[in-house]
């Protein structure tokens, strides 16, 4: 086998994890680096592999080491893995090694944790007469719970969650209508046939 015919592997690696991730082809016979893709290392064909973290290579051990770490000089910490290609005789030929860098990664993590870390309540001077704030969460606890989105509920769906909402005392805010009729994806004059309906059952209800 040669160096050639594995390039095309190389190539498509890097190509793929571009512009986080090294791609490396290394001989271990002769410890010299054979090709590098993207290199984020700043090696070249040619430079010594040291392939330290792979020195008991053998025909009976594994073919794929890692992920394990690895540190840039700039101080940039990478995860990389490394796979040998054996010959015909079960000899290590060469060995491939995917170093990602975990920079872009660790920023993105950091971030998400940020937005995701626990946030004041809302203040009850300034909400607790934002019964829009009711509305919402009974129209998304509703949809979830019947597994659609609003403007594909029934017209018994809506019924049933005008019930809800005015139960809650929603209907009874002033201006409400066109708020609820906007959240419910109906018109106003859906939304008054529909309250009909649903207090004219609400009182036929023996319960």
């Amino acid at each position: 086998m040669k160096a050639e015919q594995l390039a095309p592997v190389g190539d498509a690696l890097a190509r793929l994890l571009s512009p986080h991730a090294e791609v490396v082809l290394h001989d271990p016979a002769a410890d010299e680096v054979v090709a590098v893709w993207n290199p984020l290392s700043g090696r070249e064909p040619g430079d010594p592999s040291l392939l330290g973290e792979l020195d008991e290579l053998s025909a009976t051990g594994p073919d794929v080491y890692g992920p394990y770490p690895k540190v840039l000089a700039d101080g940039r910490r990478l995860s990389s893995v490394s796979a040998v290609v054996r010959d015909e005789d079960g000899e290590p030929a060469y060995v491939f090694c995917v170093n990602v860098d975990r920079t872009a990664f660790e920023e993105a993590s950091r971030l998400l944790a940020a937005f995701a870390a626990p946030v004041a309540g809302q203040p009850r001077v300034l909400f607790e007469h934002d019964w829009t704030e009711t509305l919402n969460e009974l129209v998304a606890a509703y949809v979830r719970e019947r597994g659609l989105p609003v403007e594909r509920l029934s017209r018994a769906d809506r019924v049933e969650l005008l019930g809800r909402l005015d139960a809650a005392g929603v209907l009874s805010q002033r201006r409400s209508v066109p708020t609820v009729a906007r959240a419910l994806r109906i018109s106003r004059s859906a939304l008054y046939q529909l309250l009909g309906q649903t207090r004219r059952e609400s009182h036929a209800d023996p319960a």
